[in-house]
């Protein structure tokens, strides 16, 4: 199996009058290329410090972080940009969309800083399989939690990133809309044939992984794969 994601010794600390902060200490593992994976753990446990490490969104205080093949510690943060947006998608729980482009533009972003062609079409074809085809003129402001988390979605997937990691993606919507977009998300990753890396406390969530990686107090405390009884 290739592997696409790999962290060893990962480490990350903060100064804070004073005093050092240990958010992270000695994290390692690694994930399959075309897996489907869970973080989770209690609030200020680190998942959301270490999907930004593992992102390139942030850099270690001690450790590797190796994606796609490349050492993301080693690279200036032009570099780092420059391999998020060529193998990285993201979907954050507040949507993180631009609020002066509408929902179309949003999509087309990724794709006009990559130098794309034929963009616009592609970023129609993206919100029809989100279900926003009709939708692509209006602005976030104009759409509900749940569109606009489908319209950061069909985002995410507008550069065929080869990772998707999704950061409480559900976190600000409620059960049933909820329900939609984790469908989407894994009906979209499937069909791409992504890596997912979720970070989430619904478990029931996590639960829908193969795989999950559970982190307390900064530690990585266990890391099995989910008993699937189909």
């Amino acid at each position: 199996m290739e592997t696409i994601l790999s962290t060893s010794g990962l480490g990350k600390t903060y100064q804070s009058a004073g005093k050092t902060l240990t958010v992270l200490d000695n994290i390692s593992f690694s994930v399959d290329a075309g897996s489907t994976n869970a973080i989770v753990g209690p609030s200020g446990s680190g998942k959301t410090t270490l999907l930004g490490l593992c992102a390139g969104l942030d850099r270690s205080s001690s450790g590797k972080v190796q994606l796609n093949g490349i050492y993301l510690d080693d690279l200036n943060e032009d570099k780092r940009a420059q391999i998020r947006n060529q193998y990285v998608g993201f979907i954050f729980q507040n949507f993180q969309l631009l609020p002066t482009l509408t929902a179309l533009e949003n999509v087309m972003v990724p794709l006009e800083l990559r130098g794309e062609k034929n963009i616009r079409a592609r970023a129609l074809d993206l919100l029809d399989k989100v279900g926003l085809s009709d939708r692509g003129h209006h602005y976030p402001a104009q759409l509900s939690g749940g569109e606009q988390q489908r319209v950061s979605l069909a985002r995410a997937f507008s550069n065929q990133p080869k990772i998707l990691f999704a950061d409480e993606p559900t976190g600000n919507l409620d059960a049933e809309t909820s329900e939609k977009v984790v469908k989407l998300i894994f009906d979209l990753n499937k069909e791409a044939g992504t890596t997912l890396v979720l970070v989430t406390h619904d478990l029931e969530l996590a639960a829908k992984t193969q795989r999950i990686l559970r982190i307390k107090g900064g530690h990585l405390i266990s890391d099995k794969p989910v008993n699937t009884n189909d």
